[in-house]
Protein backbone atom coordinates (compact mmCIF):
# COMPACT_ATOMS: atom_id res chain seq x y z
CA UNK A 1 0.00 0.00 0.00
CA UNK A 2 2.40 2.57 0.73
CA UNK A 3 3.91 1.96 -2.72
CA UNK A 4 1.10 3.19 -3.88
CA UNK A 5 0.19 6.07 -1.74
CA UNK A 6 4.01 7.34 -2.16
CA UNK A 7 3.06 9.05 1.34
CA UNK A 8 5.73 12.33 1.98
CA UNK A 9 6.74 11.65 5.34
CA UNK A 10 8.35 14.66 6.78
CA UNK A 11 11.78 14.29 8.80
CA UNK A 12 11.10 13.38 12.61
CA UNK A 13 12.61 16.51 14.28
CA UNK A 14 13.12 16.13 17.50
CA UNK A 15 11.58 19.18 19.84
CA UNK A 16 13.80 20.70 22.02
CA UNK A 17 13.07 22.41 25.24
CA UNK A 18 12.50 25.91 24.93
CA UNK A 19 11.69 28.41 27.37
CA UNK A 20 8.45 28.56 27.33
CA UNK A 21 7.49 24.59 27.72
CA UNK A 22 9.78 24.48 31.11
CA UNK A 23 7.45 25.07 33.71
CA UNK A 24 5.49 21.95 32.04
CA UNK A 25 8.71 20.01 33.82
CA UNK A 26 11.17 20.07 36.90
CA UNK A 27 14.61 20.66 35.99
CA UNK A 28 15.65 16.54 36.48
CA UNK A 29 13.53 15.87 34.01
CA UNK A 30 14.51 18.28 31.67
CA UNK A 31 18.01 17.37 32.06
CA UNK A 32 17.14 13.80 31.47
CA UNK A 33 15.60 15.00 28.60
CA UNK A 34 18.27 17.00 27.27
CA UNK A 35 20.58 14.11 27.72
CA UNK A 36 18.40 11.74 25.47
CA UNK A 37 18.16 14.57 23.17
CA UNK A 38 22.29 14.02 22.94
CA UNK A 39 22.01 10.55 22.22
CA UNK A 40 19.53 11.15 19.68
CA UNK A 41 21.42 13.35 17.82
CA UNK A 42 24.25 10.75 17.72
CA UNK A 43 21.82 8.53 16.54
CA UNK A 44 21.95 6.12 19.17
CA UNK A 45 18.41 5.74 19.51
CA UNK A 46 18.29 2.95 22.48
CA UNK A 47 20.32 5.43 24.89
CA UNK A 48 18.12 8.12 24.10
CA UNK A 49 15.02 6.00 24.02
CA UNK A 50 15.94 4.87 27.79
CA UNK A 51 16.61 8.82 28.79
CA UNK A 52 12.91 9.56 27.63
CA UNK A 53 11.73 6.61 29.18
CA UNK A 54 13.04 8.05 32.30
CA UNK A 55 11.75 11.71 32.24
CA UNK A 56 9.06 10.18 31.67
CA UNK A 57 8.97 8.11 34.77
CA UNK A 58 9.75 11.57 36.24
CA UNK A 59 6.77 13.09 34.44
CA UNK A 60 4.67 10.84 32.68
CA UNK A 61 2.56 13.55 30.56
CA UNK A 62 5.09 15.81 30.03
CA UNK A 63 4.53 16.41 25.96
CA UNK A 64 8.12 17.13 24.62
CA UNK A 65 9.86 13.90 26.50
CA UNK A 66 6.76 12.13 25.03
CA UNK A 67 6.90 13.29 21.44
CA UNK A 68 11.18 12.89 21.49
CA UNK A 69 10.32 8.98 22.50
CA UNK A 70 7.79 8.86 19.73
CA UNK A 71 10.63 9.79 17.11
CA UNK A 72 13.19 7.57 18.55
CA UNK A 73 10.75 4.31 18.83
CA UNK A 74 9.40 5.69 14.86
CA UNK A 75 13.20 5.34 14.26
CA UNK A 76 13.20 1.84 15.40
CA UNK A 77 10.20 0.60 13.88
CA UNK A 78 8.17 0.72 16.79
CA UNK A 79 4.95 2.17 14.83
CA UNK A 80 2.63 1.34 17.36
CA UNK A 81 4.76 2.33 20.59
CA UNK A 82 5.56 5.49 18.07
CA UNK A 83 1.73 6.06 17.70
CA UNK A 84 0.79 5.78 21.34
CA UNK A 85 3.59 8.36 22.28
CA UNK A 86 2.50 10.81 19.69
CA UNK A 87 -1.17 10.80 20.96
CA UNK A 88 -0.02 11.42 24.78
CA UNK A 89 2.01 14.10 23.39
CA UNK A 90 -1.46 15.39 21.43
CA UNK A 91 -3.43 15.08 24.67
CA UNK A 92 -1.40 17.06 26.75
CA UNK A 93 0.97 19.68 24.80
CA UNK A 94 -0.64 23.50 25.99
CA UNK A 95 1.03 24.47 22.39
CA UNK A 96 -0.18 24.10 19.30
CA UNK A 97 2.76 23.73 17.08
CA UNK A 98 3.47 20.53 19.48
CA UNK A 99 0.20 19.22 18.87
CA UNK A 100 0.15 19.90 15.35
CA UNK A 101 3.34 18.43 15.14
CA UNK A 102 2.12 15.40 17.42
CA UNK A 103 -0.86 14.74 15.22
CA UNK A 104 1.06 14.74 11.71
CA UNK A 105 3.32 11.98 13.07
CA UNK A 106 0.88 10.33 14.49
CA UNK A 107 -0.28 10.20 10.97
CA UNK A 108 2.68 9.23 9.30
CA UNK A 109 2.78 6.21 12.00
CA UNK A 110 -0.72 4.97 11.47
CA UNK A 111 0.18 4.78 7.73
CA UNK A 112 3.12 2.47 8.33
CA UNK A 113 0.77 0.36 10.41
CA UNK A 114 -1.72 0.30 6.78
CA UNK A 115 -4.11 2.61 9.74
CA UNK A 116 -5.18 4.55 6.11
CA UNK A 117 -8.84 5.52 7.67
CA UNK A 118 -7.28 6.78 11.36
CA UNK A 119 -4.06 8.45 9.46
CA UNK A 120 -6.91 10.33 7.39
CA UNK A 121 -8.55 11.27 11.11
CA UNK A 122 -5.31 12.45 12.11
CA UNK A 123 -4.04 14.89 9.29
CA UNK A 124 -8.09 15.93 8.85
CA UNK A 125 -7.22 17.10 12.94
CA UNK A 126 -3.10 18.77 12.58
CA UNK A 127 -5.06 20.77 9.70
CA UNK A 128 -7.58 22.63 11.79
CA UNK A 129 -4.78 23.39 13.97
CA UNK A 130 -2.60 24.49 10.70
CA UNK A 131 -4.16 24.55 7.49
CA UNK A 132 -1.44 26.01 5.85
CA UNK A 133 0.48 22.58 6.43
CA UNK A 134 1.15 21.35 2.91
CA UNK A 135 2.50 17.82 3.99
CA UNK A 136 -0.65 16.74 5.84
CA UNK A 137 -2.95 17.87 3.35
CA UNK A 138 -0.72 15.77 0.37
CA UNK A 139 -0.79 12.95 2.55
CA UNK A 140 -4.71 13.34 3.57
CA UNK A 141 -5.50 13.70 -0.09
CA UNK A 142 -3.53 10.62 -1.02
CA UNK A 143 -4.49 8.65 1.96
CA UNK A 144 -8.18 9.37 1.34
CA UNK A 145 -7.68 8.46 -2.50
CA UNK A 146 -5.82 4.94 -1.48
CA UNK A 147 -8.50 4.24 0.69
CA UNK A 148 -11.53 4.91 -1.63
CA UNK A 149 -9.87 2.55 -4.38
CA UNK A 150 -9.93 0.07 -1.79
CA UNK A 151 -13.63 0.48 -0.83
CA UNK A 152 -15.91 -1.83 -2.54
CA UNK A 153 -18.58 -0.46 -5.25
CA UNK A 154 -21.82 0.83 -4.22
CA UNK A 155 -24.74 -1.71 -3.86
CA UNK A 156 -26.45 -0.22 -7.03
CA UNK A 157 -22.87 -0.28 -9.17
CA UNK A 158 -22.66 -4.21 -7.29
CA UNK A 159 -26.47 -5.49 -8.53
CA UNK A 160 -25.47 -3.52 -12.61
CA UNK A 161 -22.71 -6.01 -12.80
CA UNK A 162 -24.54 -9.04 -11.30
CA UNK A 163 -27.24 -8.28 -14.31
CA UNK A 164 -24.46 -7.62 -16.94
CA UNK A 165 -22.91 -10.85 -16.44
CA UNK A 166 -26.33 -12.94 -16.19
CA UNK A 167 -27.61 -10.81 -19.36
CA UNK A 168 -23.95 -12.97 -20.97
CA UNK A 169 -24.60 -15.97 -23.25
CA UNK A 170 -23.74 -19.04 -21.20
CA UNK A 171 -21.13 -21.43 -23.41
CA UNK A 172 -23.45 -24.73 -24.71
CA UNK A 173 -22.26 -28.01 -23.04
CA UNK A 174 -22.65 -31.03 -25.14
CA UNK A 175 -25.84 -33.14 -23.73
CA UNK A 176 -24.40 -35.90 -25.64
CA UNK A 177 -22.72 -38.70 -23.96
CA UNK A 178 -19.14 -39.98 -25.17
CA UNK A 179 -20.85 -43.17 -26.37
CA UNK A 180 -23.10 -41.42 -28.22
CA UNK A 181 -20.93 -39.34 -30.05
CA UNK A 182 -18.72 -42.13 -30.98
CA UNK A 183 -22.26 -43.84 -32.57
CA UNK A 184 -22.87 -40.09 -34.49
CA UNK A 185 -19.40 -39.67 -36.03
CA UNK A 186 -19.40 -43.71 -37.29
CA UNK A 187 -22.55 -43.30 -38.90
CA UNK A 188 -21.02 -39.94 -40.76
CA UNK A 189 -18.52 -42.24 -41.62
CA UNK A 190 -20.28 -45.00 -42.97
CA UNK A 191 -22.98 -42.38 -45.29
CA UNK A 192 -19.44 -40.83 -46.53
CA UNK A 193 -18.59 -44.31 -47.81
CA UNK A 194 -21.98 -45.02 -49.51
CA UNK A 195 -21.81 -41.69 -51.02
CA UNK A 196 -18.13 -42.60 -51.99
CA UNK A 197 -19.39 -46.11 -53.26
CA UNK A 198 -22.12 -44.40 -55.35
CA UNK A 199 -19.58 -42.07 -56.92
CA UNK A 200 -17.08 -44.83 -57.98
CA UNK A 201 -20.15 -47.31 -59.31
CA UNK A 202 -21.02 -44.07 -61.51
CA UNK A 203 -18.16 -43.40 -63.00
CA UNK A 204 -17.62 -47.44 -63.81
CA UNK A 205 -21.33 -47.37 -65.75
CA UNK A 206 -20.21 -44.97 -67.67
CA UNK A 207 -17.03 -45.65 -69.02
CA UNK A 208 -18.56 -48.82 -70.70
CA UNK A 209 -21.02 -47.06 -72.36
CA UNK A 210 -20.18 -46.64 -76.21
CA UNK A 211 -20.08 -43.17 -77.53
CA UNK A 212 -23.05 -42.08 -79.16
CA UNK A 213 -23.45 -42.18 -82.95
CA UNK A 214 -24.40 -38.57 -84.36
Amino acid sequence: MEDRLKIVIRTIAILFLMPGWLSLCGQSTDATVRKGNRYYKKADLDKSEEQYKKALRQDPSNPTANYNLGNTQFRKNDFGEAETSYNTTINNAKDKTVKEKGLYNKGVAQVKQQKLQESIDSWKDALKIDPADSDARDNLEKAMHELKMKQPPPPQQQKQQKEQKKDQPKPQQSKLSKQQVDQLLKALQQKEKEVQDKMNQSKSQSAAQPDKDW
